[in-house]
């Protein structure tokens, strides 16, 4: 298994595998902006190298003021971290919920930071042939059992329902449940399917006494980002969380660089339990840099407009049902006729030097569907070649 570590770009784990060195892979498993770190990352790297040997700024405050400035909020809104994944965790440990709803496919570090906060987690699965859809159904059966979600209360009787979770048809039902305390975690866009949450669900969990936090790691790939975005909603609420990422528009994983916008008392309180100097210096200097980067941020949606359904398509005509999601990257399901499972795509992949991401380790995803990104059209003639050759060695299953 690739994602030995429990996510993609693990080119390490891979090298150790396939023998392959690091230079030597393309690498479809983790979604980065297939453009590269813009210019402004060298001259910070080149310019400021030596400021290293002094701490960096524990309140990153020209961080702060230069975002509060892209995004109209106040400085105070904001609270900057090491990456999405901390801020996730530090949300969860200053609100203690007394129980979360969380939809399925999703990232694992929701799930993750609930966990080890001892949160008991009701699932909302979404369906898959509603293309993997937050939309709320008409209430029908109720499949929704109270007294599990009493049961759940109690850590030690059942601290998640069972494997297939709340059926669609029972989501409404499900959120008139929601109370003061509870939380619901959503992707918006929702990693692995990059869909975007409906309007209307939003309308519906704002109006309820939960509170709602909501991912926007990818948000910056969507061509109509500032509709789509609550970043604006959050700095005046007390029950909204949004989260944002650096990381992947900017393809800086390496720095570790994320935020949150939340009202000010609540970033008050989280920024108490962040450890001093979360944020390094070259990350605080890169984040400030790469906001300026307004030619770079057009071109990467310009070519996304127009590669991602050129891709889709033609995984459509190898027979992989595609679906339909708004980023960088594609949720892919390998045809049942072709007897593959994602284990043994990767294999075959792997064995050409290319990664792609298995999504079966997605709750309510199956051993056929698996994620990959989107890049540039010359690797994704590449991948597209190798993916066929793949689907079709050995005639199937092995």
């Amino acid at each position: 298994m690739l994602e030995k570590y429990g996510h993609g770009g693990d080119w390490i784990t891979a090298e150790e595998r396939f023998g392959r060195p690091p230079e030597g892979w393309l690498d479809y498993s983790a979604n980065m902006n297939p453009f590269g770190p813009p210019a402004s990352v060298e001259r910070v790297f080149r310019d400021h190298w030596r400021d290293i040997a002094r701490y960096p700024d524990p309140a990153v405050r020209a961080l702060r003021a230069k975002l509060a400035r892209t995004y109209r909020i106040p400085a105070d809104a904001i609270l900057v971290g090491n990456g999405a994944a901390e801020l996730i965790d530090l949300a969860v440990r200053g609100l203690k919920p007394r129980s979360a709803l969380l939809a399925q496919p999703s990232f694992k570090e929701y799930g993750d930071a609930l966990s080890k906060a001892g949160v008991p987690i009701r699932e909302w699965r979404l369906d898959a042939e509603r293309d993997f859809s937050a939309e709320l159904g008409n209430v029908g059966p109720n499949r929704y059992d109270r007294r599990r979600a009493a049961q759940a209360e109690s850590l030690a009787d059942a601290p998640n329902l069972p494997a297939d979770g709340l059926a669609a048809e029972a989501a409404s039902a499900a959120i008139r449940d929601l109370s003061e305390g509870d939380v619901v975690f959503l992707g918006h866009p929702n990693n692995p399917t990059g869909r975007l949450v409906p309007d209307e669900t939003i309308r519906r969990l704002r109006e309820g006494p939960a509170d709602l936090l909501l991912d926007e790691a990818f948000m910056d790939f969507v061509e109509d980002e500032e509709e789509r975005s609550l970043i604006r909603e959050a700095a005046e609420s007390e029950r909204l969380v949004v989260f944002r990422s650096m990381t992947k528009f900017y393809a800086i994983p390496g720095i570790r660089l994320g935020f949150l916008v939340a009202h000010p008392r609540t970033v008050a309180e989280l920024t108490e339990l962040q450890p001093p100097w979360s944020v390094n210096f070259l990350a605080q200097r890169i984040g400030e840099a790469v906001l300026d980067e307004t030619g770079y941020a057009e071109r990467t949606r310009a070519w996304l407009r127009e590669e991602k359904p050129w891709l889709a398509d033609r995984l459509s005509a190898l027979g992989i049902r595609v679906c339909p999601g708004e980023v960088n990257y594609l949720l892919g399901e390998l045809p049942e006729e072709a007897g593959l499972t994602v284990l043994e795509l990767q294999d075959r992949l792997g064995r050409r030097g290319i990664l792609v991401r298995d999504a079966s380790l997605f709750p309510g995803l199956t051993e056929r569907h698996f994620r990959m990104a989107v890049r540039l059209r010359e690797e994704n003639g590449r991948f597209l070649r190798e993916l066929e050759q793949a689907l079709n060695e050995g005639g199937g299953r092995r």
